[in-house]
């Protein structure tokens, strides 16, 4: 197979979370279909790409190539691989460190039973695999781009309540991926600022470059039908959250701010529903019945509806049959699901955080809230919902926003950053 200047295999560790997971359940979420979709388009412009992860199950297959996730149809050229490091079952991402070793050691024992200078590059994802990306780098003597998706010093500066804080060690061992890493990808230019001023990471080894979103899973579908199939009103306010369900997501505040918007508008309560499409994670593990309980409390549990983690296809129909989205999330390092839904021509309301800031354009796609206030998002809902002209408006500058974050533009311009990292490589080798 050619190489793309110097880049004709690569390596991808996603140690904590398989790209095989459904998102939406335990630890899986925007990284893994992030893994997937670069993986995915990276092949398809002949680049091979090895995923390499944990296995959790002792009944998975070592070697599998990826399958396309709404065809099922084999992927050529990305193959996944299912190393044994610690016991299937039953191991929390807490605990996972102490099978950094043994997972390192299975895959430096994978790449050696190929010719010496098998991989071009090794891609990490979080800072797990960041650790294990860095070894492997020293020992095959190519390039590291590690991408941290999620950072311990800007969750605990933005903790929610009652929310556990990520521990020293885990910010001991991204700042040492920080110090190792040959080019850092940060998915906005708020998160490649962080890096630089909270990881003293050097300004020219950072480099920004979007996800994206699959605009041919992710598009506007007849809202009629989509809302039919899911047993929803044609005239139904459906006010939609999707995603892993823990406080750092804040699905509490979109509870609240519905109980509150019901308490002002008593007219809206019987064309309210409140889908939440997503299981629970995190320390939401913890605790799985503290939404519904909320829900509860609140006097709205006629008005939730709790969906399990669906496929990417089944979303995309949510997203259709959605009035609105809401993302009140306290952190996110992109916004993958307001990106989706805007993509799917349903306008979203965020949170001013992190990657929300780039993905939604305030006031064109959607609406940007830089407080998480029940009252304040209860408005907000009320405006978009309530003024049907206005939502159309937004959903129309969705598709617009939408436009700019696609996978072949976030694929082609990771493969840049993969010859960027080899020529820092080559020149740090030189001198």
């Amino acid at each position: 197979m050619a190489a793309h200047d110097g880049v004709g295999r690569v390596a991808m560790i996603s140690l904590h979370t398989s790209p095989l997971d459904q998102p939406g359940t335990g630890d899986a979420g925007g990284m893994n279909v992030y893994v997937v979709e670069v993986a995915r388009r990276l092949a398809r412009s002949g680049i091979e790409v090895d995923i390499f992860t944990r296995a959790t199950r002792s009944s998975l297959v070592p070697v599998v190539p990826l399958t396309d996730p709404v065809t099922g149809v084999e992927e050529p050229g990305v193959t996944v691989h299912h190393v044994h490091a610690g016991p299937f079952e039953g191991l929390t991402k807490s605990e996972l460190p102490g099978q950094l070793c043994t997972f390192a050691r299975e895959v430096l024992r994978a790449e050696a039973a190929h010719p010496v200078g098998h991989y071009d590059v090794v891609h990490s994802h979080y800072w797990l695999s960041g650790q294990v990306g860095a070894l492997a780098r020293d020992r095959w003597g190519v390039p590291l781009v590690h991408s941290m998706h999620t950072m311990a010093k800007v969750k605990n500066a933005a903790l929610a309540a009652g929310d556990t804080p990520e521990p020293p060690a885990r910010v001991i061992g991204e700042e040492q991926v920080v110090e190792a890493a040959d080019v850092l990808l940060a998915n906005t230019d708020l998160e490649a600022k962080q890096l630089i001023n909270l990881y003293d990471a050097e300004a020219g080894r950072v480099e920004v470059v979007h996800p994206g979103v699959d605009t041919m899973v992710f598009r506007p579908q007849p809202r009629r039908a989509a809302r039919a199939a899911r047993d929803l009103a044609e005239d139904a306010l459906v006010v939609m959250f999707a995603g892993r369900i823990q406080p750092l997501k804040a699905p509490d505040v979109l509870l609240k701010a519905v109980a509150e918007l019901v308490a002002r508008r008593a007219d809206l309560r019987s064309r309210l529903v409140v889908p939440i499409v997503g299981g629970p994670s995190g320390s939401g593990l913890d605790r799985p019945a503290d939404l519904a309980d909320l829900a509860s409390r609140l006097g709205i549990t006629d008005l939730v509806r709790f969906v399990p983690p669906v496929s990417q296809a089944d979303l995309a129909g949510w997203y259709s049959a959605a009035s609105v989205v809401a993302v009140p999330s306290y952190n996110e390092s992109f916004g993958l699901v307001a990106a989706e839904a805007q993509a799917s021509g349903c306008p979203v309301v965020a949170a001013a955080v992190g990657g929300l800031t780039t993905v939604v354009r305030d006031g064109h796609s959607g609406l940007l809230l830089d407080t998480h206030d029940p009252v304040a998002w209860s408005h907000a809902l009320e405006r978009v919902t309530g003024d049907p002209s206005y939502r159309d408006e937004l959903a129309t500058g969705a598709l617009v926003q939408a436009e700019q974050f696609t996978w072949e533009e976030t694929a082609r311009q990771t493969l840049a950053v993969y010859r960027r990292a080899g020529e820092l490589m080559r020149e740090e080798g030189v001198a």
